[in-house]
This record gives structure tokens, sequence and C-alpha cells, in this order.
């Protein structure tokens, strides 16, 4: 397909100010876009930004994508990530690159577009491993991370596993899965007296916790267990999450 031509044609579109061939464009007053070419001109980097509108955001996502281009969406990663990004007035540490199988944008209207396609955003490292399979990618930007919104709060990532026989919550999958840091937080208070209940979960190194109620509060490691309170807990798997 002829890349160029096919971005020129898209709605209300322009050159993207102090950036060679990239470009902005929207859809209507709430959706905007930019986008700009990978270096070998093949590809193209696109962001999305819905409501809230910052075209110097886009452009800084996009410049940090153009140099962390290899790191991006050379690793064979369904979400890749690179670390060190930086504006004022956002938290924001790193850029995020979704692949086509992930977001799927432009398939409707242009499927070979959806092909070349890398949605790129700004975003947080603690809310990637590196090892999210397919259906964990989709789940993470499709539901859990909503990269449009550029107002956004780091949604760390946590995969966990927990029964309580007191309240008869528990995993409805088998393992660990996806879920939110806030739904970790809420079910480990929920185990006080109940015996033989756990919360099992899974940080974005791969470390795995274990935390138990024997009367008091328990949490097991590959390096051992300890005793600690529910406020230690609680700050423990916060922190451990970051």
């Amino acid at each position: 397909m002829d890349l160029l031509s096919t971005i020129e044609a898209f709605p209300n579109v322009g050159p993207l100010e102090d950036l060679d061939r990239a470009w902005k464009w929207s859809l209507n007053p709430v959706l905007h876009f930019a986008g700009a070419l990978t270096s070998d001109g093949t590809r193209l980097f696109q962001t999305n930004q819905r409501g809230k509108h910052d075209e110097s955001l886009a452009r800084a996502v996009l410049t940090f994508a153009r140099d962390r281009e290899k790191q991006l969406i050379g690793g064979g990663r369904f979400i890749g990530y690179a670390a060190g990004f930086e504006l004022p007035g956002y938290a924001f540490d790193a850029v995020a690159a979704a692949v086509p199988d992930v977001h799927g944008h432009h398939r409707a209207q242009n499927p070979d577009l959806t092909a070349v396609t890398y949605i790129v955003f700004p975003a947080c490292a603690c809310e990637f491993s590196g090892r999210e399979t397919l259906a964990e990618a989709e789940a993470r930007y499709t539901k859990m991370l909503h990269p449009a919104e550029i107002g956004r709060e780091a949604v760390p990532f946590v995969k966990m596993s927990f029964d309580n026989p007191r309240t008869g919550g528990g995993s409805n999958y088998p393992g660990r899965a996806l879920t939110y840091p806030r739904i970790l937080l809420q079910e480990i208070p929920q185990l006080e007296n109940s015996p033989g209940g756990f919360v099992e979960y899974e940080n974005r190194e791969g470390n795995v916790w274990r935390i138990e109620w024997a009367g008091t509060w328990l949490l097991s490691a590959e390096s051992g267990r300890r005793e600690m309170s529910l406020e230690e807990v609680l700050s423990f798997a916060e922190a451990s999450l970051r």
C-alpha cells in the first residue's frame, strides 16, 4: 500500500509541527490522532487522545517512539514498552506500543493499514511485564489501561488468585489472572478469620507472594515466611507493584 497517500487522505489531516513525516487529524471534537512514520517509512506510529487533548504530549510520545523503535516493536511482544519518558506536567515514565493484533484500529475501513500501524501511548513502566500473552495484552489495552485518556492514573501490572472460605469468594480460573491493584488490596483484609483462605499475587517482575491468615497475617515467598500486621501487608503489596 502507499502509506503516505493513505495518511494524507485522512479527514482533517495536517502536518504535526516540529516533527518530520508526522501528521495530526481528528474525527470529531472528542477524538484526536497523531502519527509518524517509522525510520524506514514502512510503518506508522499512531497515538490517540480522547477528551482532553495535548498536542505537545502526542509529539513527545511519537518522538520518543521513533528514538526507541527497536525496543518498542522489535522484540516480538504484544505490548512493547520503553522506560525513560519524561514530559513536564505528566507522571508518565514510559511509552508503550500495541501491535496490530491487539489494537485493531483501521480494521473496518482499511485492514491493510491496520497491519502496519502500531498504537503508541504514554504509560508507566509498572504497567507491563513484557511477558503478556495476546489475550492479556488485549485485556490491558482495551479494558484496563484506557490509553487514549491522557489524564489517567497508572494501573500497575498484577496477576492474582484467591480463595476465601468465610466469604465464599474465590478465583473462577486456574492459576493467576490479571486484575486491578485495588481488587488485590480489597481482598487481603477479607482473609481475617478465614482459616485456609489465601491471596496469591504476581508482580510485573514475576515475583510471587502468598498472604494467609492464621491468627496473624503471614506473607510467604520463595525466601521464606514472616508474620506482619495488616497495615504492613497492605503497604508491602502496594509497594511491590511499583
